[in-house]
């Protein structure tokens, strides 16, 4: 039996950070399932789904959080199943416009609001190619209730583009 682990990890970026994780994670037999790393404002931000068999599950938690040091943290946290009851169905979201503060607060209330949950998100914000103003970028997986139509959604997120003056795209996933 496997036990799902996901382990974050932030602190100053330095080399040989993610090879210590996959260090102890290989020591503990555990198999490297998914993760999303990045050099933030010079700080290593990490997320890393780990299975390990459930026998080496607590030792391997311990080995992980015995990695921090002065400025880096390390948290753990055995993962849990979905207990799958309400069906459900995966959209992507894509949005850019020109940046400004409160884009995502008005996004993440407008998906709460139809019961929407966020699966993946990432962000950036790069220069426009054309303009050179700061883009706001955003591409989201979705986890939307079976029950919700696709019309109910577009409208309430195409609403809020509106006045945002943003550009949304939803599509299947």
């Amino acid at each position: 039996m496997m036990t799902s682990i996901v382990l974050t990890v932030i602190g100053p970026d330095r080399p040989g950070l993610v090879s210590a994780v996959s260090d102890q994670a290989n020591k503990f037999g555990a198999n490297w399932a998914d993760s999303l790393m990045a050099n933030l404002a010079g700080q290593f931000a990490g997320i890393v789904h780990l299975q390990v068999p459930a026998k080496n599950a607590d030792a391997l938690i311990a080995a992980l959080i015995a990695l921090e040091s002065p400025g880096m943290r390390i948290t753990a946290a055995k993962g849990t199943e979905a207990d799958g009851s309400a069906p459900s169905r995966r959209i992507k979201l894509d949005l850019i416009g020109q940046d400004r503060p409160g884009i995502i607060h008005s996004i993440s209330n407008q998906l709460a609001s139809h019961g929407v949950s966020i699966e993946k998100l990432q962000t950036q914000i790069a220069s426009g190619a054309m303009s050179g103003e700061q883009m706001f970028q955003m591409h989201a997986v979705l986890v939307v209730p079976a029950g919700l139509a696709d019309d109910k959604l577009r409208d309430g997120l195409e609403g809020l583009a509106n006045e945002l003056m943003v550009d949304i795209e939803l599509a299947q996933n």
